[in-house]
């Protein structure tokens, strides 16, 4: 009998602190701060900060909750603007072993009340602007032990109170500015806690590891070719997927982070011609404005801006208004549960010969895989087969590899099912393209089934926004007696636009086909979240109670 051959990359190889340690993005603003200590970090306002500055503050962070016995495995929540307090949070919370939770600031206060027991937080790090919101939450949750921090921004003059113990800047005096990060011992270990909308039922909490939000930082630089020192303005707010995980790509970085409390186009303008923007996120609506925008807000801005387009699909009319205005725009695509966006339409030279149409079309896929991503395909749901590459095959987008998230906090059957046959399952309809790219059709929730044909609200939104007259559109089904549902299109109209419904009728008809044009067109403006995605569900309730009433 022979005897197994024990290889010898087997023996004496093993890993040791000096040749393994795990993945975490403290590390980043570690190495920020000591090559680069007198560049500017963060820009707020009238606020300066360096990056041996900003690493002093988030160790004093990190040294103030240690004080307040907040460790390894416990919560800190915080209510934030895109500040510097909030930027602080991504590095001072994970480095005494909690977990940071960012929740979004546009919530009700039965949300972040279910969200704040759900978490288990400790800690709530809120600002001034959202204090009766939170006072009300913190008492509908019955968390009189919770300790909340205030956050006094002097940028924000508007209404409110200071509802903890202390406020922020006297937390960090507190701590020390020698405090070690305590870096985690697996790479594994949770870093952050996203919450999913919560459309249906209660949000689910999305869990981060420090491995994923390592590698996803780096592939933000990396997957978009931002060159080194890159200046950011944050018109995506930080509390969505941690900002894209953007608050940990800048330390890698050693850029400067321009902070923005509020989403406005002549704020942007104003902050990219100051500041020397280089680069900024946001969803569609978001590059809408700017593309929109009054012509002369844009001028004394002669240097390339690039911008990252997501949370919806975007009309072909959004990229193709911001190629006009000189932006270099990529569409990114992902979810909360992929640490935001996880795959790219990576661009080819050649696309750049074409006519603006076809560039815009190409341009305007979900597309391939983050550098860091190890798959994304288009699968049959049911037979977990993929599907041919003829753009027409409609299936299920899926992704596997470390920017998946390690699953939904206390929910391990919801877990399960997102993972099950070994993928993640978005939930989002595509076909995949001949050249291996993917394409969005909708959501599988979206889908509007007329007359046993299946209609893509996606593509009807296209054809909406080749109209002139048309800021924003959303399409959804309204139920019908005799096709079963129709597609009903809900528009906001530009800044001074008329167009009334029956020319935008005729207008889809050009571009659709005759099942495929909206039956019902309803003017208004459209419920947005705070990261500028159009509330679809809202919609729907709107459309069925048209409905009912006829």
């Amino acid at each position: 009998m022979s005897e197994t051959r024990l290889s010898p990359y087997a023996q004496g190889l093993e890993k040791t602190v000096a040749n393994y340690v795990p993945l975490t993005p403290l590390t980043f603003i570690e190495r920020s701060a000591y090559v680069y200590p007198e560049r500017v970090a963060v820009i707020h306002g009238a606020r300066r900060y360096t990056w041996r500055e900003s690493y002093v503050r988030c160790r004093r962070l990190a040294s103030a909750l240690k004080q307040l016995g907040i460790g390894k495995g416990d919560t800190v929540a915080a209510i934030l603007n895109n500040t510097p307090e909030m930027f602080e949070c991504h590095f001072g919370v994970p480095a005494c072993g909690a977990v940071l939770n960012t929740i979004n600031t546009r919530l009700d206060a039965e949300a972040v009340a279910f969200i704040l027991n759900h978490a288990e937080a400790r800690v709530l790090i809120t600002d001034r602007e959202y204090s009766r919101m939170v006072k009300k939450a913190v008492e509908l949750a019955g968390r009189a032990d919770l300790v909340v921090i205030d956050v006094d921004d002097p940028e924000y003059t508007g209404p409110g109170e200071c509802l903890g113990r202390m406020n922020y800047e006297a937390l960090i005096a507190g701590g020390s500015a020698d405090f070690v990060f305590e870096q985690p011992a697996d790479e594994w270990d949770a870093i952050s806690l996203n919450y999913t909308s919560g459309t249906t039922g209660n949000p689910k909490g999305v869990v981060y590891h420090h491995r994923g939000a390592y590698l996803n930082a780096m592939s933000n630089i990396v997957s978009w070719g931002m060159p080194p020192h890159a200046v950011y303005l944050w018109t995506l707010p930080m509390f969505h997927c941690n900002g894209w995980c953007f608050a940990w790509t800048m330390a890698a970085n050693a850029g400067v982070n321009v902070c923005l409390r509020r989403v406005d186009p002549r704020l942007i303008f104003d902050a990219i011609r100051e500041h020397g923007v280089t680069h900024y996120c946001g969803a569609p609506i978001v590059h809408s404005m700017l593309a929109n925008a009054p012509e002369e807000w844009r001028k004394g801005i002669n240097h390339k801006v690039s911008g990252l387009v997501a949370a919806a699909p975007p009309p072909a009319a959004v990229i193709e208004g911001m190629a006009k205005i000189g932006f270099d725009i990529t569409h990114v695509y992902g979810l909360t549960e992929t640490y935001g966006p996880a795959a790219v339409c990576a661009k080819h030279d050649e696309w750049r010969e074409l006519p603006l149409a076809e560039q815009v079309s190409l341009n305007g896929r979900q597309g391939v895989r983050y550098h860091a991503q190890e798959g994304i395909t288009v699968m049959d749901p049911a037979t977990m087969e993929p599907v041919p590459w003829d753009g027409e095959t409609m299936g299920e987008i899926m992704f596997r590899g470390n920017l998946v998230m390690k699953g939904y906090l206390k929910n391990p059957d919801a877990t399960a099912e997102s993972f099950r046959g070994g993928w993640y399952h978005t939930g989002d309809l595509a076909v995949m393209q001949p050249d291996g790219y993917v394409k969005i059709k909708d959501r599988s929730k979206d889908i509007i089934i007329s007359g046993g044909e299946n209609i893509s609200s996606i593509e009807v939104e296209d054809a909406l926004y080749k109209h002139p007259a048309v800021m924003a559109a959303a399409v959804v089904a309204l139920p019908d007696d005799k096709w079963g549902e129709v597609p009903c299109a809900f528009v906001e109209l530009r800044e001074g636009a008329e167009v009334a419904a029956d020319t935008l009728v005729a207008h889809c008809r050009e571009h659709l086909a005759g099942f495929k044009v909206p039956k019902r067109i309803i003017f208004g403006e459209l419920p947005k979240t705070s990261t500028g995605k159009i509330q679809k569900f809202v919609l729907r309730d709107q459309a069925r109670s048209t409905a009912s009433f006829g």
